[in-house]
């Protein structure tokens, strides 16, 4: 939705965890009101953990984006709309052909009001039945997030050629211009 008011000086932070970070980070990077983006690892017990040690799902980690956003041109209402839409929150430790649990669904709430929000967001979601299977998305409060590693970061800006990016990301982020147009930047 546009607004004619202006930014605000107040940004807040989430951090979402839908499978893998690049597919997040490259949809979320084309949305109205998102200013910045770091792909990272949250929900694990290893600090300071790798890509390599993530991979292993021994850690505890999952890949999450972490956004800052204006709260004034996207609603954290909006953001958790579209993370339902473009991730299924109902495999277990699997999206697509990434499968364990650092590909788990979770939102790793920053605030009471976040916490709250996403809890009325998933009891809407199971109530309107959207999907067969229930939702299995964690809510858990954020306690330590580790940015990966910088080749992580802009990953689909960078590598669009790549295999990844051509079969998984792209058709991601063309649902996203086709259907949810009104939430993208100029």
């Amino acid at each position: 939705m546009q607004t004619d008011q202006q930014p605000s000086t107040n940004r807040e932070v989430t951090t979402l965890a839908g499978g893998c970070f690049w597919c997040l980070e490259a949809v979320f990077e084309q949305v109205r009101g998102v200013e910045s983006i770091v792909s990272g690892y949250a929900g694990g017990h290893v600090p300071n953990p790798t890509y390599q040690q993530v991979c292993t799902g021994t850690t505890g980690h999952t890949e999450v984006v972490q956004l800052t956003f204006d709260p004034v041109a996207v609603s954290y209402q909006s953001l958790l709309d579209l993370f339902f839409v473009i991730h299924d929150p109902t495999t277990q430790d699997r999206q697509g052909p990434d499968v364990g649990p650092q590909y788990r669904s979770a939102i790793f709430w920053h605030t009471d009001e976040q916490r709250e929000a996403a809890e009325q967001a998933l009891a809407d979601l199971e109530r309107a039945g959207v999907w067969p299977n229930p939702v299995v998305t964690e809510l858990v409060p954020l306690v330590q997030f580790y940015a990966a590693e910088q080749y992580h970061q802009e990953y689909y800006r960078k590598n669009p050629g790549q295999g990844y990016c051509q079969v998984i990301i792209a058709p991601k982020v063309a649902k996203l211009r086709k259907e949810h147009i009104a939430v993208l930047k100029a």
